[in-house]
């Protein structure tokens, strides 16, 4: 068993492949060669490939720590999709050669080739009510397809989610902020006291479980999103933390629960919430900020290099913290059920 809270997957340094190295991978495996420019990437490594037609793809080179059924996971969750649901905008696995789609190198790292989706980054547009509702139409619209999918590694365990927020405890020191700390402590006290037992009586399936604004894509005009990105995180769980991370990272903090509606009210209208799935919404979305506010703060510290990376959610996680912290809980719950039916009308 691995001495880190969070494992090894979580604490391994990416693959460093030379752009050349990567280029003659892309070659031997998929016959293909152009330009590869690097993308920032949580715990693998990829680039960007462009090859000479001007046909754009994705090169992911999977960390030699994440098990290579964790990857075929991602790969055939893809699939899955594409044939359950081949309107939604997400990647597209390429076969290379011999019809195979995963080539394991000697280091452990698994090498794949997605097709380029093409969109507005979420996080580099403003926000709006149109914008949260189609995130969490199109949330829903993911997990719908992704119903009835199983895997053998379904059931890998990963510290973003939420369903593990206890074990977030021995990391708290790393938040040098002490009111902060302290709330994000009292929300792992409720967990453990009523949230971890109830989460097991929901509705329990495979869930894209990262759906935060730097991956996905929009439409030109910022209106509706065009693009899911990045299945790296995806586990099976309940299916309600897949909303809860999603809303998680549109809470305006000058009106938390209007803006937590929007979102919510995308969902509903496409995958309508259970009482009991409702009444537990409003404290996972405090979870997933406190997931956040946790592992940036204690990843930083631990890579450096990469700080500007794990830290770059952090902002928005801690202010929508302090703002959800500040309200009345069961008023916060009465009224955000009443502009969720108003959003999902």
């Amino acid at each position: 068993m691995s001495a880190s809270p969070v494992g090894e997957r979580m604490t391994a340094l990416q693959p460093r492949l030379a752009a050349a190295e990567a280029g003659a991978l892309a070659g031997r495996f998929f016959g293909l060669a152009g330009r590869l420019d690097p993308l920032a990437s949580e715990r693998d490594q990829n680039f960007r490939l462009t090859a000479g037609d001007g046909r754009i793809y994705v090169l992911k080179i999977a960390n030699a720590a994440e098990p290579a059924e964790v990857t075929n996971f991602q790969t055939e969750a893809l699939a899955h999709v594409a044939r359950t649901a081949p309107g939604l905008p997400v990647p597209r696995v390429i076969e290379g050669q011999g019809g195979r789609r995963e080539f394991r190198l000697p280091s452990g790292c698994v090498v794949r080739l997605l097709t380029w989706v093409e969109g507005r980054p979420l996080h580099s547009v403003p926000s709006s009510a149109p914008l949260r509702r189609s995130i969490g139409a199109t949330a829903a619209g993911l997990t719908r397809a992704l119903q009835g999918f199983v895997h053998p590694a379904q059931d890998h365990e990963l510290i973003w989610d939420i369903r593990h927020a206890g074990k977030l405890r021995p990391l708290l020191p790393s938040v040098a902020d002490a009111d902060l700390r302290a709330g994000c402590e009292r929300a792992l006290d409720r967990f453990d006291a009523a949230m971890g037992p109830a989460l097991s009586r929901l509705p329990w399936q495979v869930v894209h479980a990262d759906f935060n604004p730097h991956n996905l894509l929009t439409d030109p005009g910022a209106t509706r999103i065009t693009g899911i990105l990045d299945f790296g995180d995806m586990v099976r769980t309940a299916r309600i933390c897949d909303l809860a991370v999603a809303a998680s990272y549109q809470v305006d903090p000058a009106d938390p629960l209007a803006t937590l509606a929007e979102v919510i009210g995308g969902w509903h209208s496409v995958l309508p919430l259970l009482p009991e799935e409702e009444a537990l919404i409003l404290d996972l979305v405090a979870l997933r900020m406190v997931t956040t506010i946790v592992l940036s703060n204690w990843r930083a510290a631990r890579q450096p290099e990469q700080a500007g990376y794990f830290l770059r959610n952090l902002p928005a996680a801690g202010a929508g913290f302090a703002a959800l912290a500040a309200l009345d809980r069961a008023e916060a719950l009465a009224r955000l059920s009443t502009l969720i039916r108003k959003e999902a009308a």
